[in-house]
């Protein structure tokens, strides 16, 4: 007997997040794995940054992918396309 798939709840995206879509990764590693990584961003205007060893462990951030920051300051990792189908870039309000 077959029994029919109830389909799972669909969710839509409202967050707000800070993001750099990444141009390049260089993993620093050592003896016990990566010790971290220097993101270059694609986006004029802003410097490479560290990352330590467990954002890279977690994360395996690749260029073209999206550096991501949420507002409580978690920092994650999403490839392009799914970070571009489901986030907007908005517009920095005036006086900020």
């Amino acid at each position: 007997m077959e029994t029919a798939m109830t389909p799972m709840p669909m969710y839509q995206c409202h967050k707000k997040v800070y993001a750099l879509k990444i141009q390049s990764v260089q993993v620093q590693t050592g003896d016990e794995g990566p010790r971290g990584a220097i993101i270059t961003p694609e986006e004029p205007g802003f410097a490479p940054f560290e990352v330590d060893g467990t954002y890279v462990m977690k994360h395996n951030p690749k260029p073209g992918g999206y550096f991501v920051q949420y507002e409580d300051g978690y920092k994650s990792f999403s490839p392009a396309e799914a970070f571009e189908n489901g986030y907007t870039r908005l517009l920095p309000e005036a006086g900020i």
